[in-house]
C-alpha cells in the first residue's frame, strides 16, 4: 500500500477510534471527562471530510460542532474572560456580516421583484407564515420553558438565511429568485419579525415591537445599505476585501454560536436533545411545506426548489443577535444557535440530492438544444 493511500485513510481511522473512545467513556459514566476526545473526534471528522471532494461542504459545520463542544465543556473562556463579557461582540459581528451581505449585492438583485413578482410574493408569504407557525406549534407541543419557546418562534420569524443562495445554486434551483428572496426578506425583517414575535411569542415573554424594530434596523438596514453603497462605488477595486468578507462572515457566525452556547450551557444541558429535534423538525418542515405548496399551485420545479430552500433556511445569526439585544442570549438565543448547524447539514444533503436530479424543464431544454444542434 502506498503512503498516499495510507495517509488518505488516516483521518477516517482516527475519527473511528475517537468515536469508539467516546462511546466507551459515556457508557461507563465518564462523559464529563470526555471533552478532549469529543472535540478531537469532531476535528478528525472534519479532517476526514476535507479529504474527499464530495464531503468538503461539511467541514465548516463539523468545525462548528467542535467549537460548540468546547464551549459546553469549557464555557468560562467564552463568557467573561478576565471579567470582559464576550456577548457584547454579537451585535457588531452581525453588523459586519450584514455589511458583507450588502457588498455582495446590487440593485440588480431586486429586479427579480419586477421580473418574477409571483415567485417573490409566494416565497415571501410562505417564508413568513410557514416557519413562524411551525415554530409556535413545536413550542406548544414540546412544552418548552417560556424563553426557550420564544427562541423557537424567533428563529421561525427570522428572514431567509444567507447560505440559501449557495444551496439553491448547488440544487439547480432558480438562483436569481433565491437572491431576490433573501434580499427582500432581509429588508422586510425589521418590520415583520417584531410583529410576528408580538403576535406569536407575546404569551411567553414581553415583546417591545418598537425596540425590536430599531434593533433589527441597526443590525440589518444600516449595514446592508452601507454594503450596497460600497459595492456600487468600490466593487472589484479592493480584491482582498472581496475575498475576505465570506470567510469573515463564516468565522463571525461560528463565534456567535460558541458565545451563545457557553452562556446558555445550563439550559442547553436540560433541553438540548429536545431542542435539536425541534430544530430538525422545524427545518425539514420548512423544506417540505414550502416545496409541496408550490407544487400544489403548479409552479416550475426550479422555483419550487428555490422557495423550499428559502423557507427552510433561516438567518440564525440575526435571530441570535436579536436575543442578545433582548438580554436573553442564554435562553431565547439557544434555538437559533442550534438551528444554524442543523440547517447547514440538511441543506447540503438536500442540495446533493437535487443536484443529481435536474429539474424536468432543464432536461427538456437540454433535449431541445441537442435536437437543434443535430439539425
Amino acid at each position: 500500500m502506498s503512503f498516499s493511500n495510507r495517509s488518505s485513510r488516516l483521518p477516517g481511522i482516527t475519527a473511528l477510534l475517537l468515536l469508539i473512545t467516546n462511546i466507551v467513556m459515556f457508557s461507563v459514566g465518564r462523559g464529563a471527562q470526555a471533552g478532549p476526545s469529543m472535540i478531537a473526534c469532531w476535528i478528525a471528522l472534519a479532517w476526514c471530510c476535507n479529504s474527499y471532494p464530495a464531503t468538503k461542504g461539511y467541514v465548516y459545520t463539523l468545525m462548528i460542532f467542535a467549537a460548540v463542544t468546547t464551549a459546553l465543556y469549557y464555557p468560562q473562556p467564552f463568557i467573561k474572560p478576565n471579567g470582559w463579557d464576550l456577548s457584547i461582540l454579537i451585535t457588531p459581528l452581525i453588523q459586519v456580516i450584514m455589511f458583507g451581505m450588502g457588498t455582495s449585492m446590487s440593485l440588480r438583485d431586486f429586479y427579480g421583484v419586477v421580473k418574477m413578482p409571483a415567485g417573490v410574493l409566494v416565497g415571501i408569504t410562505c417564508h413568513f407564515t410557514i416557519m413562524p407557525l411551525v415554530g409556535l406549534g413545536l413550542a406548544t407541543v414540546l412544552h418548552f420553558p417560556p424563553e426557550i419557546a420564544a427562541g423557537v418562534i424567533l428563529i421561525g420569524s427570522a428572514p431567509c438565511g444567507m447560505a440559501s443562495n449557495v444551496i439553491s445554486y448547488l440544487a439547480k434551483a432558480n438562483l436569481a429568485l433565491s437572491v431576490t428572496l433573501t434580499a427582500v426578506s432581509t429588508l422586510l425583517a425589521p418590520f415583520i419579525t417584531p410583529l410576528l414575535m408580538e403576535w406569536l411569542a407575546g404569551n411567553y415573554i414581553e415583546i417591545s415591537v418598537q425596540k425590536m424594530m430599531w434593533d433589527i434596523s441597526k443590525m440589518v438596514l444600516i449595514p446592508v445599505a452601507g454594503g450596497l453603497v460600497f459595492n456600487h462605488f468600490l466593487s472589484g477595486r479592493i480584491g482582498w476585501l472581496d475575498k475576505l468578507m465570506p470567510k469573515l462572515s463564516m468565522a463571525a457566525i461560528a463565534f456567535i454560536i460558541v458565545i451563545i452556547t457557553a452562556h446558555g450551557r445550563d439550559s442547553l444541558l436540560n433541553v438540548g436533545a429536545l431542542l435539536v429535534v425541534a430544530g430538525l423538525v422545524h427545518n425539514l418542515s420548512g423544506y417540505t411545506l414550502g416545496y409541496w405548496f408550490c407544487r400544489l399551485i403548479r409552479m416550475k420545479e426550479q422555483d419550487c426548489r428555490t422557495i423550499a430552500i428559502e423557507v427552510g433556511m433561516q438567518n440564525g445569526g440575526l435571530a441570535s443577535a436579536i436575543a442578545k439585544e433582548m438580554g436573553k442570549i442564554a435562553t431565547v438565543g439557544l434555538a437559533p444557535a442550534i438551528f444554524g448547524p442543523v440547517m447547514n447539514i440538511t441543506g447540503s444533503l438536500l442540495a446533493s440530492w437535487w443536484h443529481r436530479r435536474p429539474p424536468e424543464e432543464e432536461e427538456v431544454d437540454a433535449q431541445v438544444g441537442e435536437g437543434l444542434t443535430a439539425y
